[in-house]
């Protein structure tokens, strides 16, 4: 299907539009079957959208309770005891979802799931990698790095992690028959979820991402986490490979840091550099991509209409 880009005037435009998609798209999926599969993603972008949707569904345009989630990705090494108290952290991604938009709704979704981060003892996940390491391979070639455990990893906590961590999270999101609608974003170097640039595309259903200094570092300078030893070296992750098996993908942007990442995810090939590039392949496949950005992230694509019209890429701007 051919890529939709819309270009909206603003913050709260972009959360309006897509929230007239999801609404739209919600609708023929409960026509079809009992439960819509919804992806759901973390960070500002998405809590314009996020606080419309419970509206409506508080409101009767939809049966929140005839919604199943999944979120993309969740940290490893959040401070805490135990699972619980990691999961109840401030900083954690289950208490983002519950405080930005879970708690907003009247009537909850049938179930929500965020990837199993919190189960991870950090300390011990990276001993048993010192332990081993022939268990496991890094892939990557700039920031982040993938740890791949090996199907045959010796260490019984690695091996646990890649059955009981990636492999369950995946398998549940297949024995619910896929996820209708994705919703994500895109990060400055066009990364979705923790898939970060220089990844690889093959293989990515559910990933442990090591994080590369600067990012724990902007984390404390943020104000995320006190310092360094606090804040998370890992992440669990959906892929890209998974994010793009999505029936339809709503990708939110808005901002300047946006602007060449969109710019690159569209005009140029399909790269792990731009992990987000992915969405051509996508496309090509049959799958239904929505770029819906404010004019601060898409100024560039709308400069290149021709460009995008001969790659067959429509786009729609809605500022005027």
């Amino acid at each position: 299907m051919p890529i939709r880009v819309i270009v909206t005037k603003d913050f709260d435009h972009m959360s309006a539009v897509a929230a007239g998609l999801v609404r739209k798209i919600l609708a023929r999926v409960h026509q079809a079957k009992r439960e819509a599969v919804l992806g759901l993603a973390t960070g500002n972008t998405p809590t314009g959208l996020y606080k419309l949707l419970a509206k409506a569904a508080n409101g009767g345009d939809f049966d929140a309770a005839r919604v199943r989630s999944f979120n993309l990705d969740e940290y490893i090494g959040i401070p805490g005891d135990n699972a619980q108290q990691r999961v109840l952290h401030p900083e954690s991604y289950a208490y983002f979802m519950i405080q930005e938009f879970f708690s907003l709704l009247k009537r909850k979704f049938a179930e929500t799931c965020v990837p199993y981060g919190a189960l991870i003892e950090q300390e011990r996940f990276e001993s048993e990698l010192n332990r081993h390491p022939d268990d496991w391979v890094a892939e990557g070639q700039r920031a982040g790095k993938s740890i791949v455990i090996s199907g045959s990893a010796r260490s019984e906590y690695l091996a646990w992690i890649r059955k009981d961590i990636q492999q369950k999270y995946d398998e549940k999101i297949r024995s619910f028959g896929g996820i209708d609608i994705q919703i994500i974003g895109v990060g400055g170097e066009g990364h979705v979820a923790f898939h970060e640039a220089g990844i690889p595309f093959k293989g990515s259903r559910v990933l442990i991402v090591q994080m590369e200094g600067n990012t724990i570092k902007n984390a404390v300078a943020d104000g995320h986490f006190a310092t360094e030893r606090d804040s998370p070296r890992f992440a669990v992750s959906m892929g890209a490979e998974l994010v793009y098996e999505a029936r339809n993908v709503i990708l939110l942007a808005n901002g300047e840091r946006k602007r060449p990442p969109l710019a690159r995810s569209l005009l140029e090939g399909v790269s792990a550099d731009v992990p987000i590039s992915y969405g051509q392949e996508y496309a090509r496949s049959g799958g239904n991509l929505v770029y819906v950005v404010d004019g601060v992230a898409g100024a560039d694509l709308v400069q290149s209409r021709s460009a995008l019209a001969a790659k067959d890429i429509e786009l729609e701007d809605l500022r005027a």
